[in-house]
């Protein structure tokens, strides 16, 4: 079992709630994103204690079969996971599949799914259109600087669950923190960007070409995803996203939970609420809310013990 440090981003959206409410620490005035789970080339995490202290994680993995059986490559993590604060609205965008990334980008498209941490009153996202629209149409409104009329306003609220494949247009609106899990990849392509500028001074880049190419423009399907939890003795737990590319689910315990992980994948941990300690007969760890546990495949039984809710991601 690895405790994980992350990898902070400072985007020009993001607030300040990860340091008061998820207690990271960073220089960063600004902290829109904490990569909590990653070995992408932009962003990696690092071992935050123990033998293999600072560490990264990439390195620490590298021909051991840690990853399991399920993983295409056992020296590269398939998924990516984050923490978001969305202070203010992020830009429109979407992300491409993986045969238009590999091809165009040398990297994978984004599959993505969103677990909403908090959401201040009456907070929105987009999630695609609110009608079928034609390339054309799309593009013009682009041009028109008038694309919001046409976008799905969904309202959120603490505890909301969003699927959004490739090719769906988004955005996480202000007010909004989610905890993100996702193929592993950078590759996003904004077509709306509320028209403001970077730290450079000039807007920042739009992708429209791109955009139009990769762009689901049927109406939008139900944007939440209903879930429940199964009761077990001292805990509840649930799927709550299900794709080829990774298993989320949400583990809420009230006293103790006992986890397997087999040879088929590794388990990541990652802590919304309260503090837990983590044991097995191989070792023990303590980690509170905010923070990213990393467990190999083939590391068999562990309990996790604590009044807690965590994010349970697999492949």
């Amino acid at each position: 079992m690895l405790k994980l440090n992350p990898v902070f981003k400072d985007y020009i959206w993001g607030g300040d709630k990860l340091k008061t409410l998820y207690h990271k620490k960073s220089d960063l005035e600004v902290m829109a994103e904490s990569w909590e789970l990653s070995t992408h080339k932009d962003g990696q995490c690092k071992i935050a204690e123990g033998a293999h202290e600072k560490e990264t994680l990439a390195n620490w993995i590298k021909g051991k079969n840690f990853l399991g059986s399920k993983a295409a490559s056992q020296d590269d993590l398939p998924i990516l996971i984050k923490l978001i604060d969305a202070k203010d609205n992020l830009s429109v965008q979407v992300h491409p599949d993986d045969d238009y990334a590999l091809t165009n980008e040398g990297d994978f498209g984004k599959t993505e799914m969103w677990y909403v941490l908090e959401a201040e009153e009456d907070a929105r996202l987009v999630y695609g259109f609110k009608k079928d629209i034609s390339k054309e149409a799309f593009e013009q409104h682009i041009i028109d600087n008038t694309l919001t009329e046409v976008l799905n306003s969904v309202p959120v609220k603490k505890g909301d669950v969003f699927f959004i494949n490739p090719g769906t247009m988004h955005a996480i609106g202000k007010g909004i923190m989610i905890a993100e899990i996702q193929q592993s990849s950078n590759v996003t392509y904004r077509v709306y960007d509320y028209g403001r500028v970077g730290v450079d001074g000039k807007p920042r880049e739009l992708h429209v070409e791109k955009a139009l190419q990769v762009t689901h423009l049927k109406k939008a399907d139900k944007a939440k995803v209903d879930y429940n939890l199964e009761k077990h003795e001292g805990y509840s737990r649930g799927v709550i996203a299900a794709c080829k590319y990774f298993t989320v689910e949400l583990v809420e315990i009230e006293a103790e939970a006992v986890m397997h992980a087999d040879h088929t994948t590794f388990h990541s941990l990652l802590i919304l609420e309260g503090d837990v300690r983590i044991y097995s007969h191989k070792d023990t760890l303590y980690a509170a809310k905010g923070e990213s546990i990393f467990i190999p495949a083939s590391y068999g039984d562990y309990k996790i013990e604590g009044s807690s809710k965590i994010i349970l991601s697999t492949l």
